[in-house]
């Protein structure tokens, strides 16, 4: 009997090629003939484009080709779209090189090819720019107020949308009612995604085809394709292949199109040589699409037995300069869906306000909506607990969902299939020894040493879908996820995905999957992503959807293949395919011991001498899956912290993060996952920080000002992703994993360092915030 490789946790088959060095990254390709770009970027938050003057540029030795904005435009480029509309939503155009205005620091108005980057990146300084500049905002609550400087002249006001959810009528009625209410202004700090790899493109056309080739840094590779061909450039859609390669992490920042894409492939039609072009860490920082970035007044409301009866959300959420692919859904579907958490709160409104600043754009990172709903929710939690004199454990024990109450509608649209909070709370806190924390923190407090216990319960929703219900909420693509997978003559198996793996472990998670369904050792199985040549047509990895979706289109595929092979294998054994039995790689007859291995069957698909009449030669199958629902993982994070008062600087002492992803694949993927998670989630809140200045220029442009976590800003998690309750919206049983960590660990800290020091502090709890919040602490002053 073959060993069952589902749940087992094994080292992941692609490490050795990134280990040794020997992956494949765009940046690494080199095509004949190719040549480099470099973009030449405003250095206002706002300007007007006078004039440019190329000549000194043009006239570099080695310069090929200065690219401006008209340009492209009068060549027929159009401007970016976005894959997510709300109603009334304002949507002004996006071009790769901009021409009238320059909108934030870093937009692009003008490219250089040349022989080499060195003399491109030269060049691009030669480049003369007429600017006249002109106010700008960076602050969401500033672009609306009366008279701030426009983004975009078609949107005076700067409103890009408002959206609300929710029974607006109920919830004031509740709060009318309250027997308390606590009320909250709270600031989610923008940040930057910092993968490690940085964006490249690289370009080729071949004049004879009139084919193009895109090696890019993407996360979904057909959308990229998609968008570029059919809304962008108005070419056919087979004629563009897109190819992302090894991708040295995304965290979202990889999904959407970018203008430097475009360009390339412009370029590279232009001049008929490959043009590539490769982010340097200061561009990252000003054109990535960050993250966050949420102004909010929050509200809960509770009745005399402490159950909450109400939440009241009012959120400015900045949009940035421009639309990105999915921006549009991450402060409202992603986030408003989410303000239910884990608790049996009966009526919740969010209204949300969407304007644009002068800043780099914001759209998903790690989370995407989930981070910033689950901070306020139980950022509220904690404050209500404290009002009501209740252990914030024991307020959130008598607000949880039941565990027979599931399947769950909640008050904002999401219907959640399964569930065990208060389980996961139980363990948490078995695992942290809370009652005799509590007591050591009532010790600690008489010696005048500030420790602090943080809880989170938290959820979220991750593989969007249906596509029927995104396309009714402005999704302007479908959420389904494809697979095919070919058993070849010799019985080795390619699974070619639609999802794409830049960190997630796919090519060992899914091997795993494939060589259980088909009885088959890990190794005679192979993952193929990434191409749009090999693969079929997918939506790509975001969201945490790929093994929940992704993952459930190659069980569909695989389950074919096993369908084809009891036909087949019936007429081999002589017997009735109602008969056939498939176990371990074998078929059998039932109630004998007559079978065939799955290699002599697919052996006689290729072979047919002895065959089915009717039945066609070969063994491939594909299979495409719409889930009916989304996952909801979910899990209670402790955060244990000392604050030092003479400083400010916090230590996290401990960190226990109870997961329930259903049915786990790979335990030591999934540990992985939530690892760099919470270290995400931790450097949120206490180090990370995108700070703009009046005039939009970033103050935080590179990792001397921008402070990103270390190995000894964070402790040794204490991490359980045991099998939880399954999903029941997928055959397997699996919840998204990827982004638990960057929802719930926020919270968890702030909490812990409100409950050391006694008043609130704002992330990112810098030494210098914390210090200054302990000014004014009751502790502090007790302690005088």
């Amino acid at each position: 009997m073959a060993e069952k490789l589902f749940g087992k946790a094994m080292k992941r088959v692609e490490d050795p090629r990134f280990i040794t060095g020997t992956g494949n990254y765009t940046d690494d390709m080199t095509l004949p003939g190719m040549v480099h770009a470099a973009m030449v970027r405003s250095p206002y938050a706002h300007a007007r484009i006078k004039r440019i003057d190329t000549s000194k540029a043009q006239a570099h030795p080695g310069v090929l080709a200065v690219i401006t904005g008209q340009e492209m435009k009068d060549a027929g480029i159009n401007g970016i779209p976005t894959g997510w509309l709300h109603p009334g939503i304002k949507t002004p155009p996006h071009y790769a090189i901009t021409f009238d205005k320059a909108r934030h620091v870093g937009d692009i108005v003008a490219a250089v090819i040349a022989e080499t980057r060195q003399i491109a990146e030269d060049a691009a300084q030669l480049v003369e720019v007429d600017y006249e500049p002109l106010p700008a905002v960076s602050l969401g609550s500033e672009a609306l107020k009366p008279g701030a400087p426009a983004v975009h002249d078609d949107v005076p006001d700067n409103v890009c949308f408002t959206w609300s959810i929710g029974d607006k009528e109920a919830v004031d009625k509740a709060f009318a009612g309250a027997y308390k209410t606590v009320k909250l202004k709270l600031r989610n700090n923008r940040l930057v995604p910092n993968a490690m790899e940085p964006r490249a493109s690289l370009a080729q056309y071949l004049k004879a085809s009139d084919e193009y080739t895109l090696w890019t840094t993407s996360q979904n590779p057909h959308i990229h394709r998609l968008l570029i061909a059919a809304f962008i450039m108005g070419i056919p859609e087979h004629k563009l292949r897109v190819i992302a390669p090894d991708v040295g992490g995304g965290f979202g920042s990889k999904i959407y199109q970018y203008p430097e894409e475009i360009i390339v492939l412009y370029a590279a039609k232009k001049l008929g040589r490959p043009v590539k072009w490769t982010a340097r860490r200061s561009e990252s920082f000003v054109t990535d699409s960050h993250g966050r970035d949420h102004e909010t007044v929050a509200e809960m409301a509770v009745d005399q037995n402490g159950k909450i009866t109400a939440v009241r959300v009012d959120t400015i959420a900045n949009m940035g300069a421009y639309l990105t692919t999915f921006a549009p859904a991450v402060p409202t579907y992603l986030y408003g869906c989410l303000l239910a958490g884990t608790y049996t709160t009966p009526h919740i409104y969010c209204h949300v306000t969407a304007p644009f600043t002068h800043t780099t754009p914001v759209d998903a990172y790690r989370g995407a909506g989930r981070p910033e709903a689950t901070y306020l929710l139980e950022r509220l939690v904690d404050v209500m607990a404290h009002e009501l004199g209740m252990d914030p454990v024991e307020f959130r024990r008598k607000n949880l969902i039941p565990p027979d109450a599931f399947p769950y509608q909640t008050p904002v649209a999401l219907q959640y299939d399964s569930g065990n909070y208060e389980a996961n709370l139980d363990k948490a806190l078995e695992m942290v020894g809370y009652k005799q924390l509590r007591q050591q923190q009532a010790e600690w407090r008489k010696q005048g040493r500030y420790m602090g216990i943080g809880v989170v319960t938290y959820i979220e929703a991750c593989g969007l879908a249906p596509s029927a219900l995104v396309g009714s909420l402005g999704a302007q693509a479908g959420q389904w996820e494809s697979a095919l997978v070919r058993v070849m003559p010799t019985g080795k198996v390619e699974v070619f995905t639609g999802t794409h793996s830049h960190g997630q472990g796919h090519e060992t998670a899914f091997s795993q999957v494939v060589a259980d369904l088909l009885g088959l050792p890990l190794e005679d199985v192979e993952i193929v992503h990434g191409d749009t040549a090999r693969i079929p047509f997918g939506m790509g990895t975001y969201g945490s959807r790929s093994l929940a979706v992704g993952g459930e289109a190659i069980v569909k595929a695989c389950d074919k293949i096993i369908a084809k092979g009891k036909k087949i294998a019936a007429h081999l054994l002589e017997a009735s395919e109602a008969d056939i039995e498939f176990k371990d790689g074998k078929f059998t007859v039932a109630g004998t011991d007559k079978s065939k291995t799955i290699g002599e069957v697919v052996f006689a698909a290729y072979v047919p001498h002895n065959y089915p009449a009717g039945l066609e030669p070969g063994m491939e199958e594909g299979a495409f899956f719409d889930p009916p629902n989304f996952t909801y993982p979910a899990g209670t994070y402790v955060c244990e912290v000392e604050v030092d008062p003479q400083t400010g600087k916090v230590d996290i002492v401990k960190f226990v993060a109870v997961d329930d992803f259903g049915n786990v694949v790979n335990p030591m993927i999934v540990e992985g996952q939530v690892h760099g998670g919470l270290v995400q989630g931790i450097g949120q809140a206490l180090l990370e920080g995108v700070r703009y200045d009046e005039s939009g220029q970033l103050l935080t442009g590179s990792y001397m000002d921008y402070c990103m976590p270390r190995a000894d800003d964070v402790p040794s998690f204490e991490v359980v992703t045991a099998r939880g309750t399954a999903c029941t919206s997928n055959s397997l049983g699996v919840k998204g994993c990827g982004e638990a960590g960057a929802i719930g660990a926020p919270a968890a800290v702030i909490n812990a360092i409100r409950n050391a020091i006694g008043v609130r502090v704002e992330m990112p709890a810098t030494p210098e915030r914390v210090w200054r919040a302990i000014q004014s602490s009751p502790l502090a002053k007790a302690a005088e």
